[in-house]
């Protein structure tokens, strides 16, 4: 019998609709936002504020997540990038070796919550006019929700994945152990869709299946785990009155979310930055920036005291 976690991993890139591609990544970030904004939304209504300020909020979120996620996974990951190739950071494009287009690729979770956090400062003064405070324990709520749908969109693109696991235990990923050069150079086969497909059937080519190895599904655990960070806020937020102290559930997100991502970075290959330095690598880079965020959560779920909004 094969075990559900024993598997070759090569997935279509997304949803075909003849004039335009809609990737399975996209995807993900279209329902992390869409259903984010569902979930505030009642939110909303309940604190008696407007849906116009929730647009608002939408937008400003959505450009600070982006942003700051950009700008995390260059200066945490890739600082090479500042003086190598610097229209490639906030440009969907690439110089090196020669121009041409890759999306928005590299994005660092850790510069995306501290570009939601500043921008939630300017949110506060010129938009919902309430506490910090306030903002962040309700926006975390769908910022949990919208962590399961992107690390489902890495698991898609066969991103970010674990280490081996030295057992059968494991998926294949295809599309990580071969680029697309590779598969096509490898196979003779002019499409990279085509290659990958005869790698993964062809019993001509078993040995570069046989090459890759199982890994861990790393993405899907923290999509696993995230749902339960989801499931406990709007618990919380909506049969608690966790709500009216404020920072309570803006601390416990970020001890929770970021404890999940402190653990799974055990079974997470490496992604570069800073833990190549001897004096850091004891941990992986993404362990050493979840620390002070784990940290701030305990101080404000010490702190969070009772305060009734005007």
């Amino acid at each position: 019998m094969i075990h559900a976690l024993n598997m070759v991993w090569n997935p279509a890139e997304g949803i075909d609709l003849g004039f335009f591609m809609l990737r399975f990544y996209s995807l993900s970030w279209v329902l992390a936002f869409g259903l984010g904004w569902y979930v505030m939304k009642p939110i909303f209504m309940r604190e008696n504020e407007t849906v116009e300020s929730l647009d608002k909020l939408f937008v400003y979120t959505l450009v600070a997540t982006m942003l700051g996620a950009r700008l995390g996974h260059v200066l945490f990951y890739q600082s090479e990038l500042f003086h190598e190739d610097p229209l490639s950071i906030l440009l969907p494009i690439s110089t090196k070796p020669t121009l041409h287009f890759t999306g928005f690729a590299g994005l660092a979770s850790h510069g995306a919550a501290i570009g939601i956090i500043i921008t939630m400062f300017y949110i506060q003064r010129r938009v919902i006019k309430r506490s910090f405070l306030w903002i962040l324990d309700r926006i975390v709520i769908p910022v949990s929700l919208g962590a399961i749908f992107i690390r489902l969109g890495n698991f898609f693109n066969s991103e970010i994945v674990g280490t081996e696991t030295t057992s059968s235990f494991g998926i294949k990923f295809l599309r990580d152990k071969y680029n697309g050069r590779e598969a096509m150079e490898q196979t003779q086969i002019g499409d990279v869709n085509e290659a990958y497909k005869a790698i993964e059937t062809n019993p001509q080519f078993a040995e570069l299946l046989a090459a890759v190895t199982p890994k861990h599904p790393a993405q899907l655990y923290e999509a696993i785990c995230y749902v339960f960070v989801f499931a406990i806020l709007m618990f919380l937020y909506w049969k608690t009155e966790a709500r009216n102290k404020a920072g309570y559930l803006f601390g416990l997100f970020l001890i929770l979310l970021w404890s999940i991502r402190f653990v799974v970075e055990f079974v997470k290959e490496s992604q570069g930055g800073f833990e190549q330095y001897p004096i850091f690598n004891a941990l992986s880079t993404g362990q050493w920036l979840s620390i002070p965020f784990i940290l701030i959560g305990f101080y404000f779920v010490i702190k969070a005291r009772v305060v009734k909004e005007i």
